[in-house]
């Protein structure tokens, strides 16, 4: 497929999880009746960013896949002949959960998943205790509309999974996303985060002649125990070309419904100009298996 036409849906949460799915659902049904034929969902979008805390009681919060989320978003997308990259807490087994991000077919089928790889553990971002890190490795999905190379969230941060998903085939980065403001820091630190954030994945575009495709959620979500002031979710959800440019970016502060339309075929000409996978010097990047190269090695 040269033409693809992307949905995007930046949403708050609430604590309604039943509310989440309906405003997600009714997102989805306008944006195909728009066009889209992709649509993207933001990181654990059914339910409040539960990770604020460690409480043994949220775990009740995880699903089976497949399990009530893809069953409910699978009959969506057969009504309505588009695919959705959804974010489910999965439960695997009694114990044992993953951050899931799970791609639902056209014809209402699970395409394939990914789970998250990278784990983070910080003040309001307590994953390690939710998640553990995905034993399914960089494998794009196949679909309908392309070869996908989906990560989550603190993934979009490490040039190595963007890396393997190139190198395996897909033909477009997506990254579901839950990142948001620390209060206490100041505003200019703020927005050097979010600019960060936003420049490391325009590089991962560069770097692999691929757009990029990020949704993040948006809005003020309280911290239940009261130790931080909880997160104010940056939004900021963009899609990048593959030599990073812009093609879209969402404001920082309410909800936002876009179609982009992508152009696959021009990573092929972008590729032609920039040949960086030919002239990886892959019989000298051993090192890169070591977490760190001491200087006494």
């Amino acid at each position: 497929m040269k033409n693809l036409k992307i949905g995007l849906l930046q949403q708050h949460n609430t604590a309604e999880r039943e509310d989440n799915i309906r405003r997600l659902c009714e997102g989805i049904e306008n944006l195909a009746q728009r066009g889209a034929q992709l649509i993207v969902l933001q990181e654990l979008h059914n339910s409040l960013y539960f990770c604020q805390t460690e409480n043994v009681d949220l775990f009740d919060l995880a699903e089976p896949i497949p399990g009530p989320s893809t069953e409910r978003f699978g009959q969506l997308a057969r009504q309505l002949g588009v695919v959705i990259v959804t974010s489910l807490f999965e439960r695997r087994a009694p114990g044992l959960y993953h951050n899931t991000a799970v791609v639902i077919e056209r014809d209402g089928t699970i395409a394939g998943r990914y789970r998250k790889m990278h784990i983070p553990d910080d003040p309001a971002y307590y994953e390690k205790f939710y998640f553990t890190p995905g034993d399914i490795g960089f494998r794009p999905i196949d679909t309908s509309v392309g070869r996908l190379g989906v990560l989550v969230c603190w993934d979009q941060w490490y040039p190595e999974a963007a890396r393997l998903m190139a190198l395996a085939g897909a033909q477009l980065l997506i990254y579901p996303t839950a990142i948001g403001y620390e209060s206490s820091d100041t505003a200019e630190e703020q927005e050097r985060q979010r600019e960060a954030w936003t420049t490391v994945q325009r590089g991962h575009a560069v770097a692999n002649g691929l757009p990029v495709v990020t949704v993040n959620r948006v809005g003020h979500e309280p911290d239940p125990s009261g130790q931080t002031r909880g997160i104010q979710f940056w939004g900021s959800s963009f899609v990048a070309g593959p030599q990073g440019e812009l093609l879209f970016r969402a404001g920082t502060d309410k909800e936002e419904s876009a179609i982009i339309d992508l152009d696959l075929d021009h990573s092929e000409h972008v590729r032609r100009w920039w040949p960086f996978l030919r002239d990886r010097r892959i019989d000298a990047y051993n090192d890169l298996r070591l977490r760190f190269r001491d200087a006494m090695e």
